[in-house]
């Protein structure tokens, strides 16, 4: 099960996590209305595909890729999201659920700068379950590139 693998990555880094159960959620903003948060708090990870390369991005739910920016980041001319079967192949996470933590396949993360400075949940691999961390905490786990990739 997804959520069993992101428990056992965040152990593996050092990381302390909380599992929360919630009920299923037909968005991010019902998902935060259920945990009592802003939207802001709920980050969405997001793979993004760039020539046959794969990173994840991490996107406050009240923000958006700005596509320019990722690509300066990322120092590439092209980038986009691949289709959900090419996100659950490089992932092993269906859209909705994928996370930084567990993945089937060792992808480098870049998050937005705006991340960080709290408490953030995050998709915790399966439908229905959340995993709260410190924003902080989790990039440095995953030695991900922190840069401002997102607009409002």
């Amino acid at each position: 099960m997804g959520r069993e693998r992101v428990l056992a990555d965040a152990e593996r880094r050092g990381l302390e996590v909380e599992l929360v159960e919630r009920p299923a959620a037909g968005s991010l903003e019902e998902a935060a209305a259920q945990l009592g948060v802003p939207p802001a708090d709920i980050v969405k990870t997001l793979v993004v595909q760039h020539g046959d390369a794969f990173v994840l991005v991490l996107v406050p739910g009240d923000r958006q890729i700005s596509w320019p920016l990722l690509r300066t980041a990322l120092g590439v001319n092209r980038a986009r999201m691949p289709d959900a079967d090419a996100a659950f192949a490089a992932t092993g996470y269906e859209r909705g659920t994928i996370t930084p933590l567990g993945t089937t396949s060792a992808l480098p993360v870049v998050a937005d700068a705006s991340v960080l400075g709290r408490r953030i949940a995050l998709g915790a691999g399966e439908h229905g379950w959340s995993v709260w961390v410190d924003a902080e905490a989790l990039v440095t786990a995953l030695d991900a590139q922190v840069a401002d990739v997102t607009t409002t």
